[in-house]
């Protein structure tokens, strides 16, 4: 059973008799009961000590080896099982580490009462077990992890020198490097050979998927690029994935919408599941696409476009009233108030639909008539919202089950011209999550990584690096 060893206060909970009387202007003290911490018996920790000696090397909450807690006694022991718990289950980051575009973050979790049962039935590997998020793409990212640790140790790759672009029947040194880089990551490549054949070429097609490129099979400035991206900085793309994995519910809703910012793709889940799936056009960098959850309410038929007003001053104000006037802008109020508004029709930036869900970023789903971008891989380029390339079946979709927005009213509504805000019945509302996954498994277990446009991957690598020193210090 559990005595006293060491202590945590929870405040609100507890009675306790002030020390002297309360003044009126000032508030009472709230409350504190004192919680007791387990002691383990000599198994239990030494148990524990074994399962946390490289959990959070594992788990990516350190680049290295080092910054380990030092776990002199039962106390040093049961803090650190509680911090790695906290920040393997819901994240290493404090909640001053979040960026404000980090809207996506994790609710708070208190490990102390699972921690306590567990040492009580003596399970505390199960609970050690749990404690990840409950996700395949977690699970993947922490295999790769492990390989590219691997990778990271042996060395990694030489940086391939600048050139022409390379293709079959060239020959000579940078086919031999470029043949040396690509067998680290493909066990299909034969390394040895300075000649580019077609084998070589499906081998960069490979590889060219694996980083979301054109598979052209050519090797020119994008190919090298990607390839050139150390091996240590592959590594902390992967810890940045899994702390993003962490930030998320236990469970997510099983029909759902998902936005992969980075790589500008929209996916939708029913049953858990994905059922279709659509090129988006996401914010270029300096206008990111915030990270979020929130719930789609309603689809706005024939949409106006309320500029916003530092897009108004910097990009429409000056081309003049002739171009606002071509554009079907209008100009509403006078003086400082004024503000621009591009009524609904064929040249509305938001095109015919919007799908709106609260959020503090006043960003959206939309359609455009701007269709050419859906062709290109990079695909960050709108002011932050997300383009649809597939806007009406996406409609469509969310509305078949209400009888009154089957798709001859959708299409009747939107010959009218008229603006329409149709409200999606409760049961027919769906979660939507705007995420930043840059590094991804695939089924066989095959690393993907993206570019990282915003910066973001090295910013949130270098944040938990730098909270899981602060906790080893404080843990001494």
């Amino acid at each position: 059973m559990a005595s006293v060893v060491g202590l945590v206060s929870v405040p609100g909970l507890a009675q306790q008799t002030p020390a002297a009387p309360v003044v009126q202007s000032v508030p009472p003290v709230a409350p504190v009961q004192v919680v007791p911490l387990p002691t383990l018996s000599a198994a239990q920790a030494a148990q524990l000590g074994q399962l946390l000696a490289d959990a959070g090397f594992a788990h990516g909450l350190r680049h290295d080896g080092t910054a380990k807690p030092r776990l002199d006694g039962n106390d040093a022991v049961v803090r650190a099982a509680l911090d790695y718990a906290r920040a393997v289950h819901s994240g290493r980051l404090d909640i001053s580490d979040f960026q404000q575009d980090w809207g996506l973050r994790p609710v708070a979790y208190d490990p102390v009462p699972a921690f306590a049962d567990a040492v009580k039935r003596d399970r505390i590997a199960a609970w050690f077990r749990a404690l990840p998020p409950p996700y395949a793409g977690y699970d993947g990212l922490q295999k790769g992890l492990v390989n590219y640790r691997k990778i990271e140790a042996n060395g990694g790759w030489a940086t391939l020198a600048a050139g022409p672009d390379l293709a079959v029947g060239a020959s000579g040194p940078r086919v031999a490097a470029l043949r040396k880089r690509l067998a680290v990551e493909d066990s299909e490549v034969a390394a040895g050979g300075d000649k580019f054949d077609a084998a070589l070429k499906e081998a960069v097609v490979r590889a060219q998927r694996r980083y979301g490129l054109n598979p052209t099979g050519l090797v020119s400035t994008g190919t090298l690029r990607a390839l050139n991206v150390p091996a240590a900085d592959r590594v902390r793309q992967i810890m940045a994935n899994m702390e993003r994995w962490r930030w998320l519910p236990s469970e997510l809703p099983a029909k759902r919408i998902q936005v992969n910012i980075a790589a500008a793709v929209l996916t939708v889940f029913e049953g858990d599941a994905p059922i279709a799936s659509m090129k988006a056009v996401t914010g270029r960098p300096g206008n990111e696409t915030p990270m979020l959850q929130s719930r789609i309410h309603s689809i706005v038929l024939n949409p106006p476009w309320n500029v916003p007003a530092g897009i108004a001053a910097k990009e429409l104000f000056p081309k003049g009233a002739a171009y606002l006037a071509r554009n079907n802008y209008k100009i509403i109020g006078t003086g400082a108030a004024r503000r621009i508004q591009q009524q609904p029709g064929p040249k509305s930036a938001l095109g015919l639909y919007k799908f709106d869900f609260a959020n503090p970023y006043a960003v959206y789903l939309h359609d455009t008539p701007a269709q050419a971008k859906f062709a290109s891989f990079d695909r960050l380029d709108s002011h932050g919202c997300v383009r649809l390339e597939k806007p009406g079946p996406l409609a469509q979709l969310l509305l078949r089950n209400d009888p009154a927005w089957q798709p001859e009213q959708i299409d009747e509504a939107l010959g009218k011209g008229k603006t329409l805000r149709v409200q999606l019945q409760p049961q027919d509302q769906v979660q939507v999550y705007l995420l930043y996954w840059t590094a991804f498994a695939s089924a066989n277990g095959q690393m993907n990584f993206r570019g990282d446009p915003y910066g973001w991957d090295k910013t949130l690598a270098a944040k938990i690096e730098r909270r899981s020193a602060i906790t080893a210090v404080a843990a001494r």
